[in-house]
């Protein structure tokens, strides 16, 4: 019987450049509804992937103020419907090897596709369907589905059980260290590309790549099969 694995992508960073728009657009409604000025892209690098709780919170910190609960809510359906009115508006396409790769896991019959993200399902649905990814029969677990985001394991371990396959058998595509603790942590093996973070903030990962196009099918198998030995790939 032959082996199958498991290929789970996250969604902002690794589907497509979502981190330029939601950053820009988050620093937009914090300016509006809260009065807080100057925000800039890195200042939400700690809450990156961790959900949207987090990421609105990791720049009000950055400048010295903590969300009240009441915020937080309202900034978060600011933000997600100033995203949905952009996506509506203009196309967010896949970085280059997404669609490649996930076309050729699905004619693969040794690899099962999943999407987990700590979006919730709406945002993420829409950045899937603008990047033209075939998410329709694929196992797919947002932040709306679990009771901890990232850095926890449970968004991964989810999708793992939804593809009927040990995290062991699984690649986790990520672009932010929150997400590559969360695959670790489910005992999974990671494979981080370049998108939000430099390579020095992704190490923890199996291997960084600086495109999702310079992957092939044989390379995840071989990233799965590193990690389940314990050995890490450069």
């Amino acid at each position: 019987m032959s082996i199958m694995y498991g290929l789970i992508f996250d969604v902002d960073g690794v589907i497509s450049d979502t981190e330029s728009l939601s950053s820009r657009i988050t620093a937009q409604v914090l300016a509006r509804l809260v009065g807080i000025e100057g925000v800039t892209h890195q200042d939400f690098d700690a809450g990156r992937g961790r959900g949207a709780e987090a990421y609105l919170q990791a720049a009000a910190q950055a400048h010295g103020t903590t969300l009240t609960a009441e915020q937080l809510l309202e900034a978060e359906a600011a933000r997600e419907s100033a995203i949905l009115a952009h996506l509506k508006k203009e196309t967010l396409p896949a970085y280059p090897g997404v669609l490649a790769l996930i076309a050729a896991a699905r004619t693969d019959p040794e690899m099962k596709l999943a999407i987990a993200t700590s979006s919730t399902r709406i945002k993420s649905r829409a950045v899937l369907t603008s990047a033209g990814v075939p998410y329709e029969g694929m196992a797919y677990v947002t932040g709306s589905d679990v009771a901890n985001k990232k850095p926890a394991p449970e968004l991964f371990l989810t999708a793992a059980a939804q593809i009927n396959l040990p995290p062991a058998n699984c690649l986790v595509i990520e672009d932010a260290p929150s997400g590559i603790e969360a695959a670790k942590r489910a005992g999974a093996a990671c494979l981080a590309v370049t998108n939000s973070f430099g390579a020095d903030k992704l190490q923890q990962a199996d291997r960084v790549t600086g495109s999702l196009s310079l992957i092939t099918l044989a390379e995840v198998r071989e990233i799965i099969s590193l990690a389940a030995s314990g050995s890490l790939g450069s």
